[in-house]
């Protein structure tokens, strides 16, 4: 289900998966922000998992709007996990500062609904 993007959003179970298989442009990094907020706001969430598996590069705008995703998605009651970021890109990111606070991360898509799994397990929120 895609509101406006190049990116579908699928549901599973109580799980929403972006898996971003273009470069993500400025503009598309920002369409598929505000394409998240309205399906979360909709569906009700528990977990966001967003697979960045497909990006060779990501730079500190696109980082920051997955990052600020994560964390619109927690105010609006949802753990958001950023799965497959390659090492050339952690190593990157790493050099320049930056930090994925408030964001979980795991290594592909299989580790990040377990994580989820655990995250909704041992902290329930509030319906």
């Amino acid at each position: 289900m895609t509101v406006r993007g190049q990116i579908p959003i699928l549901r599973i179970g109580s799980t929403l998966l972006a898996s971003i298989q273009v470069e993500l442009k400025d503009t598309t990094a920002q369409a598929l922000q505000a394409d998240m907020l309205s399906v979360l706001e909709k569906e009700g969430a528990r977990g966001l998992v967003l697979d960045i598996t497909g990006l060779d590069t990501v730079d500190t705008f696109v980082a920051r709007v997955l990052t600020d995703t994560g964390r619109m998605a927690r105010l609006m009651g949802t753990h958001t996990v950023l799965v497959g970021m390659r090492p050339e890109v952690a190593a990157t990111l790493a050099r320049m500062g930056f930090s994925m606070q408030g964001v979980h991360t795991a290594l592909n898509v299989e580790e990040g609904l377990a994580l989820l799994a655990r995250l909704v397990g041992a902290r329930p929120m509030p319906t």
